[in-house]
């Protein structure tokens, strides 16, 4: 019998990996003999790197960049190991890692002056390790500088009317009159860029970066109006400068406009992160010829169905028709619905109502304990 666990973490208590092993742990008590195949994954988001890495027995590189508000930070991304499809060296980089949210306390969030340039410092640290294509990962930004900042740290310049770069931030992209490309890293045009978006929403307008997403990182509603005139202009220098203008192509406007940036100046292609994440480390072939493939996340609801880990792992599941069992730390209401997307069964880890910090302290335990209960009730159902 062949049982595959690929889970994402469940977040703020356990790892892909750490689920994976419990789950493993519970089901071996009741089916020892089994094989066990653990494919910790993702879906662009939050811990896609530590996923990945785990997935592929690759390495956490530590690097020590700018942070949003322009002070050093110690940040990291992940190279994977041998395992997994591609044979170009490859690196996957969480835009949160460097330029994100958390990394700015409540009170000094303002999109005005935060930068991504932290996260172009991942970038230039992994082309000089020799790396071959690049997985970004968008979301948690505290920035919406249109990828301004991580573009500097890549070599553009980007000038004002005297000649003169810019400073940090969305604001000061209403400064910008120039770009010049003359010292962007060489390697870049030698490595492919994936970027994992999931939003749809362009760079402007009542939809875009500033509108949408400014307000939960400071920004007044007087600064969004900022905010939004600033990116269409640097938009504007964008295609002035000979680059395709992709202000309105679906994920424009994704982490502060971040992934506008990346197709201007990496030449990256945006796609869903659950299909990234899926083909990097080959879940198709890893699941071929299982008897049952677990998945599972830290909370079951509708918004699975968008793209979330558990959905893509049932895809490629029912694509080789095997069956799928989630579990979660949370199965809320309106989770049934997955049942009729490609889930056979839905178990929630928590035994009775506790409070939330209780729940995540006893989440090893508990998801142990429950994987041991669903393993009982698979051996009785299949008479193993």
């Amino acid at each position: 019998m062949k049982i595959v666990i690929a889970p994402d973490s469940f977040k703020e208590s356990l790892t892909a990996m750490e689920v994976a092993n419990e789950i493993e742990r519970g089901f071996r008590t009741v089916l020892p003999n089994a094989e066990y195949v653990k494919m910790p994954v993702a879906d662009g988001g939050e811990g896609t790197v530590q996923s990945m890495v785990d997935a592929t027995q690759g390495s956490i590189i530590k690097v020590n960049v700018t942070g949003p508000l322009g002070n050093k930070i110690q940040a990291f991304y992940g190279i994977l190991g041998n395992n997994h499809p591609n044979n170009k060296k490859t690196a996957v980089i969480e835009m949160a890692a460097a330029s994100g949210l958390h990394l700015a306390a409540l009170s000094d969030r303002n999109p005005l002056v935060t930068t991504s340039y932290g996260t172009g410092e991942l970038i230039v640290d992994a082309l000089n390790r020799g790396i071959e294509h690049i997985i970004i990962g968008l979301g948690g930004s505290a920035t919406n500088d249109g990828g301004a900042g991580m573009a500097q740290a890549i070599g553009a310049h980007l000038l004002d009317a005297s000649g003169k770069a810019i400073t940090s931030g969305g604001a000061a992209l209403a400064q910008l009159a120039a770009i010049d490309l003359t010292d962007l890293h060489p390697l870049i045009a030698k490595c492919s860029f994936e970027v994992a978006c999931d939003v749809n929403n362009p760079l402007c307008g009542e939809k875009g970066a500033s509108a949408i997403f400014g307000p939960q990182k400071g920004a007044t509603p007087k600064m969004v109006e900022q905010l939004d005139t600033a990116l269409a202009h640097y938009a504007d220098i964008i295609a002035q400068t000979g680059i395709v203008d992709n202000r309105s192509y679906p994920g424009a406007g994704a982490a502060g406009g971040m992934g506008l940036g990346v197709m201007a100046f990496l030449g990256a292609e945006l796609k869903p992160g659950i299909d990234i994440v899926m083909q990097t480390v080959n879940l198709a072939k890893a699941v071929k010829g299982a008897d049952l493939v677990i998945t599972g996340e830290g909370r079951l609801d509708s918004q699975t169905l968008h793209g979330k880990t558990p959905m893509g792992v049932a895809a490629v599941a029912k694509a080789q028709h095997i069956k799928v069992i989630a579990i979660a730390g949370c199965v809320s209401d309106d989770a049934n619905i997955l049942l009729q997307h490609g889930i056979d069964a839905l178990f929630s880890i928590t035994p009775r109502a506790l409070p939330l910090a209780e729940v995540l302290a006893s989440a090893k335990h508990n998801l142990y304990c429950t994987s041991k209960n669903i393993a009982a009730l698979y051996a009785l159902a299949t008479n193993k």
